[in-house]
This record gives C-alpha cells, sequence and structure tokens, in this order.
C-alpha cells in the first residue's frame, strides 16, 4: 500500500539548536480528499490539530493538499493513494492508517461519484464502480475503523450522503439509491451507537459548487440552488459539535422542506415531480 509524506523542498539547517519533532496526536482518516468537499473536510480537521491520512486516487492533489497542510496548520498530513472502486481498498487503507501508530479518532466518508441518464442506457462497469465506490467502500471503512472511533469518547463517523437519499430519481436512479443506502447505514448507525461518545451523522447537501458535475457528465444532479463548500462544511461542522445532534444533516431550510414533502407525498405524485427536475438526465 503506498503511503508517503508530502515532498519538501530542501532547507538550509539553522546554526541553532533543531526544534524538537511535532508531536504526533489523533488522525482524521478522509476519503475523497483530493478537491471539493473531502479536502476542505481534511482542512478544517487540521485547523482542529488533527493530523489527517488524505485518501483518492490523485497522488500528485492530495501530496499538494499535504503539504499545504502541515505548512498552514503544523499537523502531520499522510497520503494514501488508492482506488475505492477497488473492493480490496479498503482493507489496505485501513492498514496503511493503521501502520502509522497514531489514534485513529475521525473517519470522513466523502469519495463518491454519479452517472446520469437512463437506466437502460447506463454502462454497466461504470455503474458497478458507482455502486462500490458509494456504499461498499464507505461501510467496509466504516466496518474496520469503528472499533478505533470507539475506543475513546469524541470520536466521529461522518459519511456524506445527498439529498439525492431522500427519494427515488428517474434519470439518477443508481446514483439516488447508492445514497439512500448511506443515509439508512447511516442512520442506523446513530441509534446502535448512541451512549458511546461516538457522534455519527449522515450529511445531505444538495448540489455543491465542487467538481462532480464535470464528473458526472450530466447537470441533472443541479437541482435547485447550487451551496458552497464553505456552506456545506460548516454546517456539518455545527452539527458535529452540538451534543443533541440528529443522525442526519439536510443543508439548506429549501431541500429541508423538499425532502420532507417528498416522504409525505403519495408516491405517484412523487416520482412524477421527481421525473420532471431529472429530465435532463434522460435525453
Amino acid at each position: 500500500m503506498p503511503l508517503s509524506l508530502p515532498k519538501k523542498s530542501p532547507t538550509k539547517k539553522s546554526p541553532q539548536k533543531d526544534a524538537p519533532p511535532k508531536k504526533l496526536g489523533h488522525l482524521a482518516v478522509v476519503t475523497g480528499a483530493s478537491s471539493g468537499l473531502g479536502a476542505e473536510f481534511a482542512r478544517r480537521w487540521a485547523e482542529r490539530g488533527y493530523d489527517v491520512a488524505l485518501v483518492a486516487r490523485r497522488k500528485d492533489r492530495l501530496e499538494a493538499l499535504a503539504a499545504e497542510l502541515e505548512e498552514s496548520s503544523g499537523v502531520h498530513a499522510f497520503v494514501v493513494p488508492d482506488d475505492l472502486s477497488d473492493p480490496e481498498a479498503p482493507y489496505r487503507i485501513v492498514a496503511a492508517a493503521e501502520a502509522l501508530g497514531i489514534p485513529i479518532r475521525v473517519l470522513v466518508n466523502c469519495a463518491g461519484f454519479g452517472t446520469a441518464g437512463p437506466f437502460v442506457h447506463e454502462d454497466s462497469r461504470r455503474i458497478a464502480d458507482e455502486i462500490i465506490v458509494n456504499t461498499l467502500a464507505p461501510t467496509i471503512l466504516s466496518r474496520l475503523l469503528l472499533p478505533a472511533l470507539l475506543s475513546a469518547p469524541g470520536g466521529v463517523l461522518l459519511n456524506v450522503s445527498s439529498t439525492a437519499s431522500h427519494q427515488p430519481l428517474p434519470g439518477i436512479a443508481v446514483y439516488a439509491a447508492t445514497k439512500s443506502y448511506l443515509t439508512s447505514l447511516t442512520e442506523s448507525l446513530w441509534q446502535e451507537q448512541r451512549g458511546t461518545g461516538l457522534t455519527v451523522l449522515a450529511l445531505c447537501p444538495g448540489p455543491t459548487a465542487t467538481g462532480f458535475f464535470e464528473a458526472a457528465g450530466s447537470d441533472a444532479f443541479a437541482v435547485g440552488s447550487v451551496a458552497t463548500i464553505d456552506t456545506v462544511v460548516r454546517a456539518a461542522f455545527a452539527s458535529l459539535d452540538r451534543p443533541d445532534s440528529g443522525p442526519t444533516l439536510t443543508v439548506g431550510f429549501r431541500n429541508r422542506v423538499t425532502g420532507s414533502l417528498a416522504s409525505l407525498a403519495p408516491q405517484r405524485i412523487s416520482l412524477a415531480i421527481a421525473a420532471r427536475l431529472t429530465s435532463g438526465a434522460r435525453g
């Protein structure tokens, strides 16, 4: 399993006594850390003094972020390049994180992507990868790291889901189904872990200004107003910091209202409205 520290340019030795090495603290493991919400969550945990293990496919971007965090926040940042569409990736990632010897206190499952279009025309291999990245990977990572997160009060399990999890969405059917699974799983874990000192949260943002739409190759996901990364991350930490936080946070008042109405409306009406909203994905 490749594991590296960010590369640093050589510096001249100071004639003064070398500063003592930074102490290792608590570790936050963040997937999808090469860009968007994942990168910003890594920054915020580093600002709070956590060492970070950065997980994504793009090693160059991870190394750049790791160097930034070590410079700006004075933490240890470790690069763990891997492809979560490989079912074995969670096991390699956990082995690499545990090998660091730093207590793992936070897991942020932020990696994910979406496909769009009529289900009958979707690429079967692509949607297989989508299901693995969006459901299998966070499930196995959560299971493998849960004992570490429970080892002391103050642990955090944050699964980044979506408002797409609130209802079936024709045109982005697989994506919505994977996010529904993730939200359901997280809510169950929230109940199972009540009273243990572990904070569990399913974060459900709506459309957010990341590279998600470009990766998906469709704007069908951009239903409603688009939030900034900062807005979503601030909302997540506000919820995590509340002792009475519930299992799910839907970001944005309009998104919360829409999600509630979708659950109350008759199924046929809800599906018809959803199909109209995502009509661009079906050509």
